[in-house]
């Protein structure tokens, strides 16, 4: 179920049309236009030899069943990496160059002396209707409001997104933490499912397929889920400080997220075969299940600015600043304003 996991953390949605493929290999490349005005500029030049170390298993599959990967002007080394904690140990091993999560890694890498940058920025049209995760509900426990949730026994993992949104939630119902009894549990796999299943908690948040099969396979026994009403959908790109310092990697970095942004719309635009192609042959699940998973997606949203972005950041972040007695953090300086731009371009001139 760990391919399940890394799914439903950072998904796609999103295609290219043939005919664009032909377009994007023709067009010059973007860095020049690359961030705002005051964000200084990006390296373009991409010399022979250069090489991307990329923890993005999902935008590999995307770029192979799409033929983009053949553009790449760059070489890669791709490592079956995703998430915050592999993420970052690997950032830390000086193994990847850029990996793929949501938005809690690089507040969590910053919180602990690595310095990292979110290079892209990706999340769901209408959200609410499209939510990532949904929170599952105890055979035998009565939540049918987030009210209900007061003195229950709450899945969290404190350094991953879903640790953030059961704070979110909490703040949401106008509950504290003292009102509930917060079970430190790693959302590592069907971890957050079982431990449901087994009673170990009451309520824990779980995603993507996850749903589907936790209710089929205990819902008669009493399992339940519950929507949770807030926007859960931000998939970012982000790389190490260091990487960024380096022209040559930096410039690639600027490539990589234009090609992110077309394998997002190709798979958008091709959900059979990105179900066949992903889903089933590589994911273990069969087509009703990548059909179940391509219609949570929903369609993609990649904003053409950062403001409300970095906003939608700096809430996240205060709210686990005072939650989890961590020092404050701007959110500005987790963005690298000179990509800002680049994967609405791609697209726009695809």
């Amino acid at each position: 179920m760990l391919a399940v996991e890394r799914f439903s953390r950072r998904r796609f949605g999103a295609l290219v049309a043939a005919f664009a493929v032909t377009l994007v290999a023709s067009s010059p490349p973007f860095g020049a236009q690359a961030g705002s005005s005051d964000a200084g500029k990006l390296p373009t030049e991409i010399p022979e030899g250069t090489v991307l170390r990329i923890g993005d298993p999902e935008t590999q599959r995307a770029l192979e069943l799409s033929g983009l990967i053949d553009q790449l002007p760059f070489k890669v080394e791709w490592a079956n990496i995703s998430g915050g904690p592999q993420t970052i140990e690997a950032f830390r091993a000086n193994a990847l160059d850029v990996g793929s999560v949501a938005d809690i890694p690089p507040i969590h890498a910053t919180w602990t002396g690595l310095k990292v940058k979110i290079i892209a920025a990706k999340f769901r049209k209408d959200p609410v209707a499209h939510p990532i995760y949904q929170l599952g509900i105890a055979p035998g426990v009565e939540v049918r409001t987030l009210a209900d949730l007061r003195g229950k026994r709450i899945a969290f993992s404190p350094g991953q997104a879903q640790g953030a949104l059961v704070l979110r939630v909490l703040q949401a119902a106008g509950l504290k933490k003292e009102d509930v009894n917060l079970i430190e549990l790693p959302s590592n796999g069907d971890a957050y499912p079982v431990a449901l299943a087994s009673n170990q908690v009451d309520v824990a948040p779980i995603w993507g397929v996850l749903i589907k099969h936790y209710l089929h396979q205990y819902g008669a026994d009493g399992a339940t889920t519950i929507p949770h009403g807030l926007r859960d959908d931000p998939a970012h790109l982000y790389a190490p400080q260091s990487v960024l310092d380096d022209p040559a990697k930096a410039a690639a970095l600027g490539e990589y997220v234009r090609y992110w942004a077309l394998a997002t719309r190709w798979v958008e635009e091709h959900p059979k075969e990105w179900i066949e192609g992903y889903y089933v042959a590589t994911q273990g699940l069969n087509s009703e299940d990548g059909q179940y998973l391509v219609d949570a997606d929903g369609q993609f949203d990649i904003p053409p600015d950062w403001n409300d972005v970095i906003a939608r950041q700096q809430a996240t972040i205060d709210l686990l600043a005072r939650e989890l007695n961590r020092p404050p953090i701007k959110a500005e300086d987790l963005f690298d304003r000179r990509f800002e731009k680049i994967a609405t371009n791609a697209l726009n001139a695809s």
